[in-house]
């Protein structure tokens, strides 16, 4: 019996794909030195043969099941390779990804496991599996799994969010975090960990630190004018009132228009244009932390240090070592 069922459809992001083979390869040569089984795991597809993935890398699959089976293994759906919301319809709607959800549904109605990152996570959505459950995804795709899956609850912030049978991890990176906490459930955390040091892998938290806010935006012209109007305000950043007022809006309408495109307020959108300045100064000038917090808009270096301990973990001059932002 397998431990692991990788399902990839065409076009699937081939970093993802061989993440998930690689790290499960890993786990398979240091299990013995633990006395630990050794995972299995099989390679599938919705027609079986041979799969095209992102970049013109090919893979070789078997058939995946097409009927409901005794099957406990994790079902493992890596990133889809979109660059864009508007991708998503064209991609859900083939036949490929059609067969790939019913199974995903079939396999989850039997009592399985499944888990997806980044915006493979919107083909367990198309499965309806996200309903009524917590879930994330890739920061920058948020909004649209949260227009999509309204009774999902959408935590951006998480690296990896495991509600039941359904565990999903954060942008296409953060595959390899999913793929630590999967090892770590299913086979040991002694070998999990093992993995993690070997790979040079650790398995991160938020996504937050990760976040670009013009990115946020995410085609919503809203949120693009407010991203540049605070980022041009700089170093005298306004307050919600201000930024309201500006765009002939009630306070109440720009938080209403604001928390559904982002799923956060006004003010985080302001602090992470502040932080992201901060970031992108400290990663590269010479200035120091003072400085830095001078030109986004604080007084003294504290209450800079605060918010960026606050947002991602570490202090500000992790940026700098290049050992956050990766």
């Amino acid at each position: 019996m397998q431990d692991f069922t990788i399902l990839v459809v065409p076009g699937a992001y081939a970093t993802s794909v061989a993440v998930t083979q690689n790290m499960l390869q890993a786990t398979a040569a240091l299990a013995p030195r633990l006395k630990l089984p050794q995972p299995r795991w099989r390679v599938v597809s919705p027609d079986g043969g041979p799969v095209p993935l992102s970049g013109g890398l090919v893979i070789e699959t078997v058939r995946m099941p097409m009927r409901a089976s005794a099957d406990a293994s994790t079902w493992i759906v890596p990133g889809l390779g979109v660059e864009s919301p508007l991708d998503m319809v064209s991609r859900f709607s083939n036949q490929a990804c059609v067969k790939a959800a019913s199974s995903l549904r079939r396999h989850v109605e039997g009592g399985g496991p499944v888990a997806a990152s980044c915006s493979g996570v919107f083909l367990l959505q198309t499965a309806g599996l996200l309903q009524g459950r917590r879930a994330t995804t890739s920061w920058w795709l948020a909004s649209e799994l949260r227009r999509l899956q309204p009774d999902c609850e959408v935590d951006a912030d998480r690296m990896v969010v495991s509600d039941g049978l359904v565990t999903t991890a954060g942008a296409a990176f953060a595959h390899s975090d999913l793929m630590l906490h999967l090892l770590r459930a299913r086979c040991s955390p002694g070998l999990a960990d093992a993995v993690g040091k070997v790979l040079l892998i650790d398995g991160r938290q938020a996504q937050s630190r990760f976040v670009v806010p013009s990115m946020l935006a995410n085609g919503n012209e809203l949120i693009g004018r407010l991203t540049q109007f605070i980022e041009s305000a700089l170093p005298n950043p306004p307050t919600i009132g201000e930024l309201a007022d500006a765009f002939a809006m009630s306070h109440r309408t720009l938080s209403r228009h604001v928390h559904a495109a982002t799923g956060q307020g006004p003010l985080a959108l302001i602090q992470a244009v502040r932080l992201n300045r901060a970031r992108l100064l400290i990663e590269n000038s010479r200035m120091s932390v003072e400085q830095v917090a001078g030109e986004v808009g604080y007084g003294d270096a504290t209450a800079l240090r605060r918010l960026v301990r606050q947002a991602t973990g570490v202090n500000p001059s992790a940026f700098r070592s290049g050992a956050t932002w990766r």
